[in-house]
C-alpha cells in the first residue's frame, strides 16, 4: 500500500513557512526589520534555537539579511524586480512613461475591480484610513507627504486584491515611480489646481470601492490615470517650449 510514516514537522520549518507567507503577502516587506530573537521567539512560541535555525534558512534563501548591530531584515532586493541596466534604460527614454501608465491602467483597473469584489471590510478600512492621510496632507503647501500617500493609496488597493504576484509586480513598480525613474511625482503636484483635481480622483475611486462597486472602481481608475498620462504630456510639452524659450533669451542677451 502507498503509505509512509507521518512524521511531526520541525518547529524551524513551520517557523520557515511562516516568515514566507507573511512577505509571499507584502505583510512583511522589503528593508523591513523583524523583531528581536527573544520578542519573536516569544510570539512564535518556539526555542531560540528553532528560531536560528529558521532564519539561517530565510537567509540562504535570500530572503532575510543580517545586518551587523542592526539586526534581521527582510532582503531589499525583493523590492525590485528590474535590473540596474533596464531601469536606466527605463529612466532614459519618455516612451517608457507612457508605457508604465498604460500597463498601471490595466492593472489596476483589474485591481481595483477585485477589490471591490474580494477585499475585507479591514482592506477597505486600510484604503479609507490612507485616504484620509492624503486628504489632510492635501491642506499642506510642501507635496511631498500627499504624493507618498497618493503611492500608498494606489498600493493598498493593490493589496486587497489578493493577488500575490500582482502585489509584488506592481510594488517594484512604484519602489522606481517613488526614485523618480518614470516621472517625478512631486512634478504632478506642483501646481494647486492639479492637486485638486488628484484628490478629487482618489475621493471618487474611495467612494466606489467602499461602495463596493467593482465596476465603478475600475472606471475611476481609469479616468485618474487617463489624467496623469495627459497632465505630464501637458508638462513634456510645456518643458520642451520652455527650453527652446530660454535659448531665444540667451541668443537675445549675447546681441550687440
Amino acid at each position: 500500500m502507498p503509505f509512509e510514516k507521518v512524521e511531526p514537522e520541525k518547529l524551524s520549518l513551520a517557523v520557515t513557512r511562516q516568515i514566507e507567507k507573511l512577505i509571499l503577502r507584502g505583510i512583511l516587506r522589503p528593508g523591513e526589520r523583524l523583531p528581536s530573537e527573544r520578542e519573536l521567539s516569544e510570539r512564535l512560541g518556539v526555542s531560540r534555537p528553532s528560531l536560528r535555525d529558521a532564519i539561517s534558512g530565510l537567509q540562504n534563501k535570500g530572503l532575510l539579511v543580517s545586518k551587523a548591530g542592526a539586526g534581521i531584515f527582510v532582503t531589499d532586493v525583493l523590492g525590485s524586480a528590474f535590473s540596474d541596466a533596464l531601469i536606466a534604460l527605463f529612466a532614459g527614454h519618455d516612451e517608457a512613461v507612457f508605457d508604465y501608465i498604460s500597463f498601471r491602467r490595466d492593472m489596476e483597473g483589474l485591481a481595483g475591480e477585485r477589490a471591490a469584489r474580494l477585499g475585507s471590510d479591514t482592506d477597505l478600512a486600510v484604503i479609507q484610513s490612507v485616504f484620509d492621510k492624503m486628504e489632510a496632507a492635501h491642506a499642506k503647501r510642501d507635496p511631498t507627504d500627499e504624493a507618498r500617500f497618493d503611492a500608498d493609496f494606489h498600493l493598498a488597493i493593490i493589496e486587497a486584491s489578493h493577488n500575490v504576484i500582482m502585489l509584488h509586480m506592481m510594488r517594484s513598480m512604484y519602489q522606481l515611480l517613488r526614485e523618480g525613474v518614470f516621472y517625478n511625482r512631486k512634478i504632478m503636484f506642483k501646481q494647486r489646481i492639479t492637486r485638486d483635481d488628484l484628490l478629487d480622483q482618489h475621493r471618487a475611486i474611495n467612494t466606489a470601492l467602499q461602495a463596493r462597486d467593482p465596476m465603478a472602481t475600475k472606471t475611476a481608475i481609469i479616468d485618474h490615470l487617463d489624467y496623469v498620462e495627459s497632465a505630464l504630456t501637458k508638462q513634456k510639452t510645456a518643458d520642451k517650449n520652455e527650453k527652446i524659450a530660454r535659448l531665444r533669451l540667451d541668443r537675445e542677451h549675447t546681441r550687440t
